[in-house]
């Protein structure tokens, strides 16, 4: 096959760009493809201060050619299919592409659809989302139109990007009410289908008190699965008795589900949950040793963080490496994550965690005290860090 490579990467987002640069600083001499169909890469951990009015959207946008490694070939167009015993990659318009290793990273699907009556209201009318660069802006607008009511924000119950960003938006969003004097007049309210307001029992104590002192009305296990934008009800299933309730907005935040692609989902790579099968430690897949995966679409039980994607990316460069260099794999990912929760304008909970929910702190005072500095880190020096470093293969 003529239209082959030693490495093959599907998906130029965070993990796809971060380990093709990794990969051509440690083994230049190796044919590198990147698939991958975009023309624009977003930073999307910045969306959340964009939907609040603090930064425009435009300041999350670069071109995606700007990033892509000198000696890797940018190849636009998308997988379909995996075919791991022929080693190929069947894509959209150029046919099959052959490997001798395979990265995963094609990022999450968002499920819009099911939610039934959602697609046809989504960014007016009070609906809104920070989770889609055409509507993250819809946010700002419906806030600044808001004049009082129910202030809704959903989770769903799938695993979903960056999890502590649907409530980052309704922290700021409390705020915001309170400047504007309509806060005694507002309900605000966190519809969520998880058990609690955070997975890891550090970081979810110093979150009841932020709900607690804000006023925040919780409704754990509610699962958002229907809109009727005609009389502003969300529709919720109870995942605990499976009765419907039912809420009445003036706004609605929604965070969609979200799965692994289609094309994932339905190839020989999946596990039985629909992601890339690998090893939570080594990346490497559990039965074909030539694919490897990391980010949103893998199968790794952490969050699914851009700060994750940071620490899986050496290890499956180190990892897929030497495998090629008939070494067996030994560097290994210990599930760290971190969640900059923003509690509000200007403040902010750095969460850093491992897979066993222990705190992997990277500062030497209390990171579940909201901080100013962690507020400017996250809005000033992480994007650099990102654009810079990151996506560089130099952090």
């Amino acid at each position: 096959m003529s239209n082959r490579y030693d490495v093959v990467i599907v998906g130029g987002g965070t993990a796809g760009l971060t380990v093709a640069a990794r990969l051509r600083l440690a083994r230049p001499d190796l044919t590198v493809a990147l698939i991958e169909p975009s023309e624009k890469h977003y930073y999307q951990p910045l969306w959340t201060l964009v939907g609040a009015g603090v930064f425009d959207k435009s300041v999350t946008e670069r071109a995606e050619a700007d990033y892509v490694p000198a000696g890797v070939t940018w190849l636009r167009d998308r997988a379909v299919a995996f075919d791991p015993e022929r080693k190929t990659v069947r894509t959209a318009a150029l046919g099959d592409v052959g490997y001798e290793q395979l990265v995963v990273a094609p990022g999450i699907q968002l499920d819009w659809s099911k939610i039934d009556g959602l697609e046809g209201t989504l960014g007016r009318d009070g609906v809104v989302s920070n989770y889609r660069y055409d509507l993250v802006d819809s946010t700002w607008r419906a806030l600044e139109g808001f004049e009082g009511g129910n202030a809704v924000f959903t989770f769903p119950s799938t695993p979903v990007k960056c999890a502590g960003a649907p409530q980052k938006i309704m922290y700021l969003a409390d705020d915001h009410l309170r400047r504007r004097g309509l806060r005694g007049r507002s309900e605000v309210i966190w519809a969520s289908a998880g058990a609690s307001i955070f997975g890891v029992a550090h970081y979810a104590a110093p979150l009841r008190k932020v709900v607690e002192r804000k006023g925040i009305d919780t409704r754990f296990r509610h699962d958002l699965v229907a809109v009727r934008a005609a009389s502003r009800e969300a529709v919720f299933r109870h995942l605990d008795d499976g009765s419907e309730r039912v809420i009445r907005y003036d706004l609605l935040h929604v965070t969609p589900p979200q799965s692994a692609p289609d094309f994932v989902k339905q190839s020989p790579l999946a596990s039985s949950a629909g992601w890339v099968d690998v090893d939570k430690y080594t990346l490497q897949h559990a039965r074909y040793p030539d694919v490897w995966a990391l980010g949103d679409a893998s199968s790794l039980p952490t969050s699914r963080t851009g700060a994750a994607i940071r620490k899986q990316a050496p290890v499956l460069v180190e990892n897929l490496v030497a495998r090629a260099e008939g070494r067996a794999p030994t560097a290994r990912y210990d599930g760290y994550s971190s969640c900059p929760l923003v509690t509000g304008y200007g403040s902010l909970i750095l969460a850093e965690f491992d897979y066993d929910g222990r705190p992997m702190e990277s500062f030497p005072f209390d990171q579940t005290i909201e901080r100013y500095s962690m507020y400017a880190m996250k809005a000033y020096a992480l994007p650099e860090l990102y654009w810079n470093g990151m996506l560089r293969g130099r952090a």
